[in-house]
């Protein structure tokens, strides 16, 4: 039996391993890790389990991991016994798509729209905020405004078409849960389809169990 060491960091997407790791049923060890107070981010302590210092890291008998598409795709292929993965070709494909879209696609505007909603928000003297403010609205007029409309309009005809992403539940549906929930949350679009969609994923136990452990995640 392999041995698993996640390090997670509070309020973080590495809620995702413990989840994929309670959905197999596998055991494991987890390391919390809190935020520094003041700038929010990863601690230092993190950069002695991998240089890049991120979360989620697992290691899995004595060997780091990151990136979570890269983590929940080793753990599910290597440990899962074809668990969480579909058989079938069609399926397939569009398990490995969302399991990147998730983070290569989908997370970069949502991203850029918070650091840039900080700057809106930012204390700041009152010459300069009128400043701030034009340029965060320009950048939303031609960037993450019509790039999270066009990303909300495809995910909720995508989450239509079944119960979850790729056939039955799988990693991938793990996978984009963060990116839809900061979607739902920060988008500025309604989301019917993709608010009932994440119930579907909320109500499982395995779920509920990862939040138990890991705690809250921030969006």
């Amino acid at each position: 039996m392999a041995t698993i060491v996640v390090h997670h960091l509070e309020r973080s997407r590495s809620t995702r391993v413990l989840w994929l790791l309670e959905e197999l049923g596998l055991e494991y060890a987890m390391e919390r890790h809190a935020r520094d107070p003041k700038t929010i981010r990863a601690p230092k302590a993190l950069e002695a389990i991998h240089p890049l210092g991120k979360a989620p890291t697992v290691v899995v008998d004595g060997e780091a991991l990151a990136e979570t598409g890269a983590i929940l795709e080793t753990l599910v292929e290597e440990l899962g016994e074809g668990r969480l993965r579909p058989a079938d070709p069609a399926s397939l494909r569009r398990y490995r798509y969302f399991l990147h879209y998730a983070e290569g696609s989908l997370m970069p505007p949502l991203l850029v729209k918070l650091i840039f909603e900080k700057i809106r928000t930012a204390p700041l003297p009152f010459f300069v905020k009128p400043i701030a403010k034009g340029i965060v609205g320009k950048v939303q007029a031609t960037f993450f405004g019509p790039e999270l409309t066009k990303h909300s309009a495809f995910l909720e005809a995508e989450v239509a078409k079944g119960d979850y992403l790729a056939g039955d539940f799988s990693a991938a549906d793990i996978q984009m849960s963060y990116p839809l929930e900061a979607l739902a949350t920060r988008g500025g679009t309604e989301t019917p389809n993709i608010d009932a969609y994440l119930a579907r994923l909320h109500a499982r136990p395995a779920y509920q169990r990862a939040l138990e452990k890991g705690g809250p995640v921030m969006l």
